[in-house]
């Protein structure tokens, strides 16, 4: 997490031992909720180890996947943080559910210990900006995807940036998280030669 920290701030001792003291460890075992929907997310759960998801529920009762958060060697800035986002800014419930799709480590720090670095340190406010930025941007780049490519052009986007997910996360999970079934995943992968 530090090292994490450390490429998009610099902080100094007393920085670091006032971080690490707001941060508190858990763990979930495979298949355990992190978080219910209908829950505010009151809480920044940075993913130490581990593949986690976010999902919904739609009116139908239908699971689809919104996000796949995972940290290991292949893992970058985009996938650290797992919690609703808009959930925790309007402190209202959430829309989406979070569960561990491995056995997962978190790092948890409370929104108003969040709110307290905040204040008293310019460095952790310019990080959450940047996070924020980042959170939007996100958004906005699947929220756009799905509207204007189709699904090759998503699954090879996918193939792109995280390939290694392929042999990690359930098949259901990745073809809900690109908007198309199981079946039609299975052809893509075929077409790719990824089987």
């Amino acid at each position: 997490m530090l090292e994490f920290l450390n490429k998009n701030i610099v902080l100094d001792g007393d920085e670091l031992q006032s971080l690490t003291q707001m941060f508190r460890q858990k763990h979930f075992q495979k298949g355990e909720t992190i978080h219910h929907a209908e829950h505010i997310h009151d809480s920044i759960y940075f993913l130490e180890s581990g593949i986690a998801r976010g999902y919904y529920i739609d009116e139908k009762g239908k699971d689809t996947t919104w996000y796949i958060y995972f940290n290991d060697e292949n893992s970058h800035l985009t996938n650290l943080v797992v919690f609703d986002y808009d959930s925790y800014l309007c402190q209202t419930p959430s829309k989406l559910h979070f569960e561990a799709i491995t056995d997962c480590s978190f790092h948890i720090m409370k929104k108003e210990e969040k709110d307290y670095l905040c204040t008293h340190h310019l460095k952790w406010s310019e990080f959450m900006r940047r996070s924020s930025d980042l959170a939007y941007s996100l958004v906005h780049q699947k929220f756009f995807s799905q509207l204007v490519m189709n699904a090759e052009s998503r699954f090879a986007q996918f193939l792109e940036t995280t390939p290694y997910l392929l042999d990690k996360v359930p098949q259901y999970h990745i073809a809900s998280y690109l908007g198309i079934t199981p079946q039609h995943l299975s052809r893509l992968k075929k077409m790719n030669k990824c089987e």
